[in-house]
């Protein structure tokens, strides 16, 4: 199970770890992004450098808060919860903030309960 932490404006953000070509370990703050619901993982193209991850598809169109947009898509590795995972990563030029989608909801538990303070994802 992880923690997460409530953002100012109510944001859910968890910490994974992004699992680079030659092995080494970056852990990141990721928002849940609900409205993500066509993938797992959503980074910037500029957080891409020295992960060295392989490109799947290039510029494929996918529909964003902010209308449509190009994404290539890599396939990485990424920690949640203790275990390792390889999933598709959307990456595009205009991401504030590392994503991870509602996928991810279909392998793990999200409790959430703000008044207690209490955010946790766990693999089911």
């Amino acid at each position: 199970m992880i923690s997460g932490w409530f953002g100012e404006n109510g944001q859910l953000f968890f910490e994974i770890e992004l699992i680079a070509a030659n092995g080494e370990i970056f852990p990141v703050e990721v928002l849940l992004d609900t409205g993500f619901t066509t993938g797992f993982l959503a980074i910037n193209s500029q957080d891409l450098d020295g992960l060295d991850w392989p490109l799947i598809v290039s510029e494929t169109e996918m529909q964003t808060a902010r209308g449509d947009a190009l994404f290539d898509i890599y396939e990485g590795r990424v920690i949640v919860d203790g275990q390792d995972f390889v999933v598709p990563v959307h990456v595009g030029g205009e991401l504030p903030e590392i994503l991870i989608g509602s996928q991810w909801l279909d392998r793990m538990r999200l409790v959430v309960d703000k008044p207690q303070g209490i955010l946790t994802l766990e693999i089911v």
